[in-house]
């Protein structure tokens, strides 16, 4: 059954996470995604994101460079999956 997560493929989003960290990064404070119409990240890129922290900030803009959401990772995902204990 096909749908639109393109579970092979890799999104900017997680593409730019992995980048940070192998670069050193330790958190990741906010995330700018600029899509034709504004899109806001997929689920399997909120769930990555939601692994630094809730408060990240997510601003989504169009190709005019208009904002077309600005919110925090939380927001787009409540209740994320997280790892207990150890």
């Amino acid at each position: 059954v096909e749908n639109a997560s393109y579970g092979l493929t890799m999104c900017a989003e997680r593409c730019a996470v992995g980048a940070a960290i192998a670069g050193g990064a330790k958190q990741i404070v906010a995330i700018v995604i600029c899509t034709e119409d504004g899109g806001a990240p997929c689920g399997a890129c909120r769930q990555v994101l939601a692994e630094f922290g809730d408060d990240i900030r997510v601003i989504s803009v169009n190709s005019s460079g208009e904002i077309v959401l600005d919110t925090t990772i939380a927001t787009l995902l409540p209740n994320s999956f997280r790892l207990t204990g150890g």
